[in-house]
């Protein structure tokens, strides 16, 4: 192959022509990591952008059938309680361990991943079981207005008056949140939008395949659309991308600080001990770092995991160690800080 033809090519503009070329599974994965990777060749690709249906509500009904075996399996390992019930005036599922040893003065506000569009209770679930009989919090999973029925913040508005509800059984520093994908941006916007409206401020937060700015910023969108595939790149014409959320954030400011707090240094110096958890194959690898960068410059303690070789919310998958580990990391960062 011609040297020159194989290496990129620096724009004016500063864009990078990126040359063809292929990607070896890492060398650092663990052997059921690899092994995945090797089974993607066999299985066909998962629409994780939605793009190929139209029918929100068939399109909801793909994704729960989507983690219904997930979820199986998880109720298979883990001996858990979950009783529906309404909190705040918002639909909850509240998980706790079957066996009733939850701690009592602790609990996590679960955000599910979904594109703010889909995912309960589906993707609520296995989000929430692992965390709940591995780490014996109890784990509220909020069903919080979506698109395309609603649009921002009727979202955070909805973990709001969850979180204020809890705040009558518990400690603010006691409170939790996190969630994945769009719950993982969610949760970036809670941790902005308590403070700004009067309530107290949460204990801790984890933001998982997300970050404080939108999914498509950075470069991260383009890399992962071509080696990871669960989400397409923006398009090569420049066109504007396929919104995945349908239209959530329609007529909000691109840099809203209640939409995407990574932005504004003042609003994040507001937010409490924060994890971040992405991959190096993720579309969210870029929201995620450079949310962890503006925490630490705004004096936020804040800790980034990257997952080698790990594509968009790994921690989902508890076959691989990684998956194991990104859970591990979360329930200690969850039992160190919720103290107060």
């Amino acid at each position: 192959m011609d040297q020159d033809a194989a290496a990129p090519q620096f724009e004016a503009n500063g864009d990078v022509r990126v040359p063809a070329f292929v990607l070896p599974a890492s060398s650092l994965l663990s052997e059921e990591a690899a092994a995945f990777q090797r089974s993607r060749a066999t299985i066909p690709a998962f629409d994780a952008a939605g793009e190929h249906e139209a029918d929100v509500a068939v399109r909801r009904e793909q994704i729960n059938a989507y983690a219904a075996q997930g979820v199986a399996r998880l109720r298979e390992n883990f001996a858990v309680e979950i009783v529906s019930k309404t909190i705040g005036g918002v639909e909850v599922l509240d998980v706790t361990a079957a066996d009733g040893s939850h701690d009592p003065e602790r609990v996590l506000i679960n955000l599910h991943g979904g594109a703010f569009t889909v995912g309960w209770d589906g993707i609520a679930l296995m989000e929430a079981i692992p965390i709940a009989a591995l780490g014996k919090f109890r784990v509220v999973s909020v069903n919080y207005c979506m698109a395309p029925e609603y649009r921002h913040p009727a979202g955070v508005e909805d973990v709001a008056a969850v979180y204020a509800a809890l705040l009558k059984d518990y400690a603010p520093g006691r409170i939790g949140i996190y969630g994945g994908s769009a719950g993982g941006a969610l949760t970036a916007q809670a941790a902005a939008w308590l403070p700004a409206h009067g309530l107290p401020q949460a204990g801790a937060v984890g933001i998982f395949g997300a970050g404080g700015v939108p999914f498509g910023a950075g470069e991260s969108a383009y890399v992962a659309g071509y080696i990871d595939g669960s989400f397409p790149p923006p398009p090569a014409d420049g066109s504007t991308p396929i919104d995945i959320t349908r239209g959530y954030f329609d007529g909000c400011d691109p840099r809203d600080p209640s939409a995407w707090p990574g932005y504004h240094l003042d609003v994040l110096a507001t937010f409490p001990p924060t994890l971040i958890i992405t991959g190096t194959r993720a579309m969210d690898l870029s929201p995620a770092i450079f949310t962890n960068s503006q925490l630490l410059k705004a004096g936020v303690r804040s800790t980034l995991i990257v997952g080698e070789g790990m594509g968009h919310c790994y921690h989902y998958n508890l076959a691989i160690p990684e998956g194991r580990d990104a859970v591990a990391a979360i329930l200690s960062f969850f039992r160190e800080n919720l103290s107060r």
